[in-house]
């Protein structure tokens, strides 16, 4: 059980390093039933700043799209206009559904109308963070982007079966780091640390073997790889035991769904693993299936899921345009 006084530091940090909130600002809170305690804290802290700071429990229609992926993700109409009028927007609930809600339009509109927004990680109170942690992880996702300036395609391998290329040329990086700036598209913080790319739609081919977190299924680690092969950009088939068979189930008649949308990479020392926060660890590689139009800058298909699926202990090489090299080289990083 964490201490009332380790859940107010990771409360400052959230407010003051990560979101830096102001006096004036308007801050909209998202919360579930399970964070309403931390963000009342988070809360608190943003008065002590002369911000305005509003809590919104969004907990029957977390609770609802969790136990159903085909569930509406759109906020309704209240959230949504509190969303609109924020400086700030910080999202403490599951982070499943955190992580999905990131695809809506709501959040794409308030990216449009200037707005810090971020989720915060499970674990507040918890954390063995330090803030030159965050700024390691920015510093990596920055040298990472400037390496795939100008590159077209990468190759993607791990021991597990993964071997897959795929696209990124003429896509904007999407930079996901702990400290927002106004515009940037939502990710969760502190820990994660990531660069992500809105992957060519025809463009993906190979095998893509989930080995870490799969979304949409209920589980934070699959018990066994989900094979995804993959044809000119789009998931022909689904292979594995138990849980490739609900990833299946959970995709079936969605339109669009098939499209490897998301390619991109972890650039955090400290994402633990076991939960969706890996998908910001060094090493680890995820793609989705789904949408890429909502969030990813170029992105061409919507969709009413995006599901991301992780590639523990990936390679990452350039083997087209730029300069060559690796991202990360048997889950190392090589930057």
């Amino acid at each position: 059980m964490p201490s009332e006084g380790k859940v107010r530091e990771h409360a400052e940090l959230i407010v003051n390093t990560c979101f830096t909130v102001e006096q004036g600002d308007v801050v909209t809170i998202i919360t579930d039933d399970d964070h309403a305690p931390l963000a009342r804290v988070v809360a608190e802290v943003a008065a002590e700043k002369g911000a305005w700071p509003v809590i919104m429990n969004n907990e029957t229609q977390v609770a609802r799209c969790l136990g159903d992926t085909l569930f509406p993700m759109a906020p309704p109409r209240n959230l949504h206009d509190a969303m609109l009028a924020a400086d700030e927007i910080i999202i403490m609930t599951n982070l499943e559904w955190a992580n999905r809600f990131a695809h809506v339009h709501a959040v794409r509109e308030s990216c449009a109308n200037n707005v810090k927004i971020a989720s915060v990680e499970g674990g507040m109170g918890e954390w063995d963070i330090k803030v030159q942690d965050i700024l390691d992880s920015t510093e990596r996702a920055v040298a990472a982007m400037r390496k795939l300036e100008g590159v077209r395609k990468c190759r993607v391998w791990t021991p597990e079966g993964t071997d897959v290329t795929v696209s990124i040329e003429e896509r904007p990086p999407l930079q996901v780091t702990p400290i927002r700036q106004r515009g940037w598209m939502m990710g969760p913080l502190p820990l994660w640390g990531e660069v992500a790319y809105a992957s060519v739609e025809n463009a993906t081919n190979g095998v893509i073997a989930v080995t870490g977190n799969m979304l949409g299924i209920g589980v934070d680690v699959v018990s066994s790889p989900i094979y995804w092969h993959v044809k000119d950009g789009k998931v022909v088939k689904i292979e594995g035991e138990r849980d490739a068979q609900e990833l299946a189930r959970v995709i079936e008649g969605v339109p669009n769904v098939e499209v490897v949308a998301e390619f991109a990479f972890g650039t955090s020392a400290i994402s633990p693993f076991g939960s969706p926060s890996e998908k910001g660890r060094i090493g680890n590689v995820h793609f989705a299936m789904g949408d890429n139009k909502n969030a990813y800058p170029g992105g061409q298909n919507s969709c009413r899921l995006h599901l991301d699926g992780v590639v523990r202990n990936a390679t990452l090489e350039i083997i087209e345009g730029g300069s060559g090299g690796y991202i990360v080289r048997d889950g190392q990083w090589d930057v």
